[in-house]
């Protein structure tokens, strides 16, 4: 599945020579499936993402299976993947889903913050205080255990609740999560409203506010088709990692305006073709994004999978 020569490597000055993709479409890409996706076929679509070149990959969920029955099967499914060769990402939302993520060998977990009010009361069932008072322990002790963690930061640009978010409303809370030991930050554009400038002035704010654009990564979804603009500016500011989903997978089930997750496909395209190393084989990846929409039985929405997979039929 590939187009000889294409796409054309031009480079661009002022951008990162490599780009690390933290491929997120077995967890929050499939998260939103009503119908539930057997724990055979999410490990074997997590290790051929890894056989195409991933190298970051968000494995599972320790939540409570009431909120995100998708999910349930966390502790039959990390066992058959964590010894892949690649790092495996676990969401964690409180103590106790540290707790099993630990049990099982988990090296690299993420708590998932809110820079709005309204989105934490309606993921996190908690004010934004709470919820941060509840990551404090969680963090503290990960870290005690030499666990590296991310913290994800949503409504980082837009909130169907709020409407605009201030940027010195995202930097505070992306301070509180650095101050508690996050090691990286990844930026959230929940319902993909978000424009280049904006992401320009966030990236530089945070900068202002001591955060380093080494310890930041960024997330945008593609409901008013920006997110590969955001992504470019973002990388023109120095930022090096990007999240994307494999075939496009993905949305949030609080946020009903938000749509699908930046296609991964479409990512590496551009930045191949900008001569920006990844470490991704186009090819395999698209080969796995057409396997897993003919699991879910809907084809894949991302372009480069429609028009790759259309020119090998």
């Amino acid at each position: 599945m590939s187009v000889e020569g294409l796409p054309m490597t031009v480079p661009a000055e002022g951008l990162p020579a490599r780009v690390r993709i933290h491929e997120v479409g077995a967890r929050d890409g499939l998260q939103n499936e009503k119908t539930a996706v057997p724990t055979a076929v999410k490990a074997e679509f997590i290790r051929r993402l890894a056989g195409a070149g991933l190298t970051t990959i968000e494995a599972t969920s320790f939540v409570h299976p009431k909120w995100v029955p998708q999910l349930a099967d966390a502790e039959e499914l990390f066992p058959q993947v964590k010894d892949l060769n690649a790092t495996l990402p676990v969401l964690v939302p409180n103590q106790r889903g540290l707790d099993r993520a630990l049990a099982l060998g988990a090296e690299y977990v993420a708590v998932f913050a809110s820079a709005t009010e309204s989105f934490a009361k309606a993921n996190l069932n908690r004010t934004l205080e709470e919820s941060l008072a509840v990551f404090e322990p969680v963090v503290r002790h990960a870290k005690d255990e030499g666990v590296r963690v991310r913290g994800y930061v949503s409504m980082c640009f837009g909130d169907p609740w709020e409407g605009p978010v201030p940027p010195a409303q995202v930097a505070r809370v992306c301070g509180a999560l650095r101050d508690m030991g996050c090691d990286e930050l990844s930026l959230g554009d929940t319902i993909g409203v978000a424009t280049p400038g904006q992401v320009r002035a966030l990236l530089t704010l945070l900068n202002e506010r001591g955060v380093p654009t080494d310890a930041i990564g960024v997330h945008f979804h593609d409901t008013y088709g920006q997110a590969l603009a955001n992504t470019l500016a973002a990388l023109q500011h120095g930022v090096t990692t990007v999240d994307a989903s494999a075939g496009g997978l993905g949305g949030c089930p609080y946020a009903k305006s938000a749509t699908g997750n930046l296609a991964t496909e479409d990512l590496v395209w551009m930045l191949h073709g900008l001569g920006i190393e990844t470490g991704v084989d186009l090819g395999r990846l698209t080969a796995t994004s057409v396997w897993m929409a003919e699991q879910l039985g809907r084809p894949s929405p991302s372009r480069t999978v429609r028009a790759l997979s259309h020119k090998d039929q």
